[in-house]
């Protein structure tokens, strides 16, 4: 028996299920506020997402991404620092 967890769903299944437009689901994902897998050219969604999506949750994550990402440099730099001293 498949757990919720490990659920997936297409965008058009997605789509189905929170009564939206196809074009919408995709332009969440886009956003970041439906996270996806892109697997060769087809997305996979899995069910933790959206059911997060509803909540916000995968949003707040993120945007707190975005920040990491900005900031890697930075951190690679001091790690590198400390490893030489």
């Amino acid at each position: 028996m498949q757990t919720i967890q490990s659920q997936v769903f297409t965008p058009s299944q997605v789509a189905n299920m929170l009564q939206l437009n196809k074009n919408t689901v995709y332009e969440l994902i886009k956003r970041g506020e439906i996270i996806a897998k892109k697997i060769g050219k087809v997305f996979r969604i899995p069910a933790s997402s959206v059911s997060f999506a509803l909540t916000g949750l995968d949003y707040d994550l993120y945007q707190a991404e975005k920040v990491d990402l900005k900031n890697i440099k930075m951190v690679r730099r001091e790690i590198d620092k400390s490893r030489k001293a």
